[in-house]
């Protein structure tokens, strides 16, 4: 099961590697992990998304309570969250086919952002499934490169907050 979480925590270096080592050593698999300043510039959210059962989610929570650096921790549900990804992905993109490929790009809602003799890079905001169809689109024409941010999410509810760990109380 996927699990996507929200964690706030102070600005100071070493503390993505110290959570990132924890999740490693409960076993708990990363699929995608993003972090950067809030708000508050002394305060860093990092947005996890890892696989695991609800037994680990418990253990790994309680395990990152304890950290210094942790102010808050948050669950994220899919329904009640908006999840966004950001992913960049170079085309081959000859000129007999690159009206092809914008027609698709403007299917998706997406964005060409450098364009070459011989490629394209496109730009895409979605969820994971958006993503992943272009891809599956785009794969005709010859993905050269793509990367990706991974997950990043907040909750859509007002009162999110007063489900949060806070550590600071």
């Amino acid at each position: 099961m996927k699990h996507t979480l929200a964690v706030l925590v102070l600005n100071k270096p070493g503390v993505l590697a110290r959570i990132s080592g924890l999740l490693s050593r409960r076993h708990f698999n990363i699929e995608s992990i993003a972090a950067s300043h809030t708000e508050e510039p002394d305060i860093t959210r990092i947005t996890i998304v890892a696989q695991g059962d609800d037994h680990i989610l418990d253990q790994v929570i309680k395990q990152l309570s304890k950290l210094v650096d942790i102010l808050k921790i948050h669950e994220l549900q899919e329904k009640e969250s908006i999840e966004r990804e950001l992913a960049l992905i170079k085309v081959r993109a000859y000129p007999n086919r690159r009206s092809e490929i914008v027609d698709i790009v403007n299917i998706f809602r997406a964005n060409i952002v450098d364009i070459n003799r011989e490629t394209m890079i496109i730009e895409l905001t979605g969820d994971e499934q958006k993503i992943n169809a272009l891809c599956a689109v785009l794969v005709d024409h010859g993905i050269v490169e793509q990367v990706r941010t991974g997950k990043i999410a907040l909750s859509r509810n007002p009162e999110a907050t007063k489900h949060l760990i806070d550590m600071s109380e």
